[in-house]
């Protein structure tokens, strides 16, 4: 049975990912702070494994990929929008959030992931960005900034995995229908999302490949979206 390790498992892209592996088959690794839905999540599946953590504790975070033990695959996925303001209406603290949240936490997720790994003979870390990742929305600096280093790390652990069989990708979402994306509905009725069950068969696409290949970015978003002629 292959194993993988999802953080940011409770809700979103994270949740419908988890859902979708586990009908799979796969032995699912599910990290998030939220407790109580986790557990829900693992009581109706056997190879479901509840890892309660706050992905920017390294310390919580460390114990819970020891408790899953070897895995195949991560999806490095927790995230957060923060703030939607110009630089100089940021408040330092909600910059540090987004920065913890965003890019610590995934660097410390992928840290975990890719020591398991070189013990394990191989595996691939598929890393969550965003197609801010290429292109910013208005008033995003803090997330747009994550996102843009997100890819840089993608880089960097596909060179530096090459050595250990480890497979890194990334997939940028654009508007999949989760609580997140509702948020940016309300402020722009007009906008248009995609079923989140679209980002969810992509990561499975991902993770599903031979080691021999791998898809280094992939994006899936929604067909109407302003992506394409943001600038």
């Amino acid at each position: 049975m292959k194993r993988i390790v999802i953080t940011g498992a409770s809700s979103g892209v994270g949740r419908a990912t988890a859902e979708l592996f586990l009908q799979e088959g796969w032995h699912v690794g599910l990290i998030a702070r939220r407790a109580d839905i986790l557990n829900e999540m693992a009581a109706e599946h056997e190879n479901a494994v509840a890892l309660p953590a706050d992905v920017t504790d390294a310390t919580a975070l460390e114990q819970a990929f020891t408790e899953f033990g070897p895995l195949d695959v991560l999806f490095n996925n927790a995230g957060m929008f923060g703030p939607s303001a110009p630089i100089d209406e940021i408040a330092i603290a909600d910059w540090e959030q987004v920065m913890m949240v965003n890019l610590h936490g995934m660097f410390l997720a992928a840290r975990l992931a890719f020591a398991a790994m070189r013990k394990n003979a191989g595996g691939r870390i598929i890393n969550n960005g965003s197609i801010s990742a290429h292109t910013p929305r208005p008033g995003s600096v803090c997330y747009t900034t994550t996102k843009h280093a997100i890819t840089g790390m993608t880089k960097s652990l596909s060179l530096d995995g090459r050595p250990f069989d480890i497979a890194c990708g990334q997939i940028d979402i654009g508007n999949a229908e989760t609580e997140m994306v509702a948020g940016l509905k309300k402020i722009s009725p007009e906008t248009h999302t995609m079923d989140v069950a679209h980002a969810a068969n992509a990561v499975l696409h991902m993770a599903t490949l031979p080691p021999e290949a791998n898809v280094q970015f992939m994006t899936v978003m929604a067909t109407k979206m302003p992506f394409i002629g943001r600038g």
